[in-house]
């Protein structure tokens, strides 16, 4: 079913699932260490499940456990992405209204913008900046993790997503703390303080736990603006693929046997079919539910994985540069967000 290199130079490992599973289940086990840890004290599940992977780097080498997180980091990742379209509806979005639409696609445009033009400042590479901006102006982890996989891999560019998903996540959840008190500070209805915190914060899960925080009218309403800014990432991804489609296949042609990846990539597919079919009801209740709890599921468990891969040494040689990038491009957000509805109001 699927073909592995092992360590050792002109082997090539036997084809099965059995040498998947050592790697699938180190990376499911860390998901549901950091997953139950997050259920009982709180906090956020991806940055556990990716600090926990971290701690077991020395079995990335391993020829056991290294087909099987490779395929967590890259298939379970794709399928993750994926299944985030049962989220979604065509209703959900025709209710924002144009006005509100209109100001979440600005926001995303322009953080995106600022993001390539800062991060050509700091002397990132453009498949760097574009990441950092898309991760913050879409969804967070779950973007940059989409978004990585239409760019040309590198082991730095594994690395710098790493690093994007862990500051991304710190961020989102320092948002979801101090974003409800600047909306109470400026005494914003529930329709407008759902835009602000929907149309800013990185992460789903963070979008929620703000917008409830304050009243479940302003919860309902930033759930709505922030699936529509995750509607916006099959738009993104293609965008950045046919951007990349030259880079990429130059480093597919140097990795021995490398398979070219289409422009529209499977995963992005599966979204765009889902958004579809949940638009026409297609798709009921109890499975919606049960399509979001595996698609989380798949997210955890890819970036354990990707943790795994990646050692504490190796996100330190990032340097300071992706974090201060990450923080403007958030700030941008948030008071072009904010300025949009003073100017509404």
């Amino acid at each position: 079913m699927f073909n592995f290199l092992s360590s050792a130079p002109g082997t090539v490992r036997p084809a099965g699932l059995s040498h998947l599973l050592p790697g699938i289940a180190l990376s499911g086990v860390i998901a549901m260490a950091a997953t139950l840890v997050s259920t009982l004290h709180g906090g956020p599940q991806f940055l556990y499940a990716l600090f926990f992977g971290v701690a077991f780097y020395y079995l990335s080498h391993d020829d056991k456990t290294r087909p099987g997180i490779e395929f967590c980091s890259r298939t379970v990742l794709r399928l993750g992405v994926g299944l985030l379209g049962a989220r979604i509806t065509a209703s959900q979005i025709a209710g924002l209204g144009w006005s509100t639409a209109a100001i979440v696609i600005a926001a995303v445009v322009s953080t995106l913008l600022c993001g390539v033009l800062l991060g050509r400042r700091l002397g990132m590479n453009r498949a760097q900046a574009v990441l950092s901006g898309g991760a913050v102006a879409i969804c967070g982890a779950s973007a940059a993790l989409a978004i990585s996989a239409v760019l040309p891999r590198t082991k730095e560019s594994e690395r710098f997503t790493l690093m994007v998903v862990v500051t991304v996540t710190v961020l989102s959840t320092l948002a979801m703390v101090i974003y409800p008190l600047v909306a109470k500070l400026l005494h914003l209805p529930p329709e407008l303080a759902g835009l602000f915190l929907g149309g800013t914060i990185h992460d789903v899960a963070q979008v929620v736990g703000a917008g409830y925080m304050l009243n479940a009218e302003t919860g309902d309403y930033a759930t709505i603006v922030k699936l529509f800014r995750v509607s916006m990432l099959a738009v993104v991804v293609v965008v950045v693929s046919s951007l990349f489609k030259k880079q990429r296949a130059a480093s597919e042609s140097a990795g021995a046997g490398a398979k070219k990846q289409p422009l529209v990539p499977w995963f992005l597919w599966v979204f765009v079919a889902l958004v579809i079919l949940n638009s026409l009801g297609g798709v009921p209740t109890a499975v919606q539910t049960g399509l979001n709890d595996i698609s989380r599921a798949c997210l955890v468990v890819a970036i354990a994985a990707l943790g795994v891969k990646t050692s504490f040494w190796q996100l330190a040689r990032t340097g300071w540069r992706p974090f201060v990038l990450l923080l403007v491009e958030t700030l941008w957000m948030a008071c072009f967000v904010l300025g949009a509805i003073i100017l509404r109001r």
